[in-house]
C-alpha cells in the first residue's frame, strides 16, 4: 500500500488517489488502440435509413425472427469484434473470414432498448445509397460495446473534423 502500513484492512490505511479523468479525457488515444469483444454474430440485413433506434430495433427483430427458424440447423457464429479508431473489424472464427467497416461508413450503433444483450450497428455502402444493419448477441449486456464504439466514433470525428473544418480564425483584410 502507499502508506506502508500493514493490517487486516489495508484499504483503511490507503489514501485516496486523485482522479486524473480530466487529463485522460484531453489526451488522444493511441492510433493502434484496439478493444476486443467475443460475441455471436446473428446476421446482417438491408435497412431503408442510416440511423435511428427504430430502424435498429426493426432490423434486430427481423434478424431474430429469421434466425429462430434456422438456429437448430446453423447456430450463431462466434466472432471476435475488434473496435479501433479506424473502424470495426468482424472476424468470424468458425468460417475463418473477416470484414472491416471503416468508421466513416458507420452511421449508428446501439443496444436493443428492452434487451441489452443485442447490439447492432448500421453502415452505409461506400458508393451506393444503401444501408445495412449488422446484429450481434451475447450472454451479458452489450452496453460496453456500444459505449466503446461511441467513444471511437467521437474521437474519429473530432480528429477528422480538425482537418476538414479547421476552427482557426480567418481574418479578412
Amino acid at each position: 500500500m502507499r502508506t506502508g502500513e500493514r493490517g487486516i484492512f489495508p484499504a483503511f490505511y490507503a489514501h485516496e488517489v486523485v482522479s486524473q479523468a480530466k487529463e485522460v479525457i484531453g489526451l488522444k488515444r493511441n492510433p493502434s488502440w484496439v478493444e476486443r469483444f467475443n460475441v455471436q454474430f446473428l446476421g446482417s440485413v438491408e435497412v431503408p435509413y442510416h440511423q435511428g433506434n427504430g430502424i435498429l430495433c426493426a432490423a434486430m427483430q427481423k434478424i431474430a425472427t429469421t434466425r429462430k427458424l434456422t438456429v437448430h440447423l446453423r447456430p450463431p457464429a462466434t466472432c471476435d469484434l475488434r473496435i479501433t479508431l479506424q473502424g470495426i473489424k468482424l472476424i468470424l472464427t468458425s468460417e475463418r473470414c473477416s470484414h472491416f467497416f471503416q468508421m466513416k461508413n458507420i452511421s449508428f450503433c446501439g443496444c436493443h432498448p428492452r434487451n441489452s444483450c443485442y447490439f447492432g450497428f448500421i453502415t452505409k455502402h461506400p458508393v451506393l445509397s444503401r444501408f445495412a444493419c449488422h446484429v450481434f448477441v451475447s450472454q451479458e449486456s452489450m452496453r460496453h460495446v456500444a459505449e466503446c464504439v461511441g467513444r471511437a466514433f467521437q474521437e474519429y470525428y473530432q480528429e477528422h473534423l480538425e482537418y476538414a473544418c479547421p476552427t482557426e480564425d480567418i481574418y479578412l483584410e
